[in-house]
């Protein structure tokens, strides 16, 4: 005999997962913004101090042709080596953010997720957790 479904509750035994949390609820949290006011103190200092190091490369081209020009040794000028440590720099910060967050955001931020996710379906014993 088939049986009525109950409310909440699909025909394959799963249920939907609770209500949404509205957006602005979640941007109010006290997690949520510990976790942005972390990651605004790495991701602005590091782009103040990389946009100073190239504006100091852009003024050394400009304006201090000879010093640029001068040879360190072989055919390797000033403006090649710092050149090149430009991109060193760039991988570097890459390097230290992927670092950074792993250690300090990416686990809170899951945490975040997985607290405010919805639309997943989840068995019954899951919701009741």
């Amino acid at each position: 005999m088939d049986h009525p479904p109950q409310p909440g509750f699909r025909p394959d035994g799963l249920v939907a997962a609770p209500a949404p949390i509205p957006a602005e609820h979640i941007e109010q949290s006290p997690q949520f913004r510990a976790l942005r006011s972390d990651l605004r103190g790495f991701a602005f200092p590091v782009t103040v101090a990389f946009l100073l190091w190239y504006l100091l490369y852009v003024l050394l081209s400009c304006y201090a042709h000879d010093f640029m020009a001068g040879t360190l040794f072989g055919h390797i000028t000033t403006a090649l080596l710092l050149g090149l440590l430009q991109f060193a720099s760039t991988f570097a910060i890459a390097a230290w953010y992927a670092a950074f967050a792993a250690r300090r955001l990416d686990h809170r931020a899951d945490e975040l997720r997985e607290r405010h996710t919805y639309g997943q379906l989840a068995a019954p014993w899951e919701v009741a957790e």
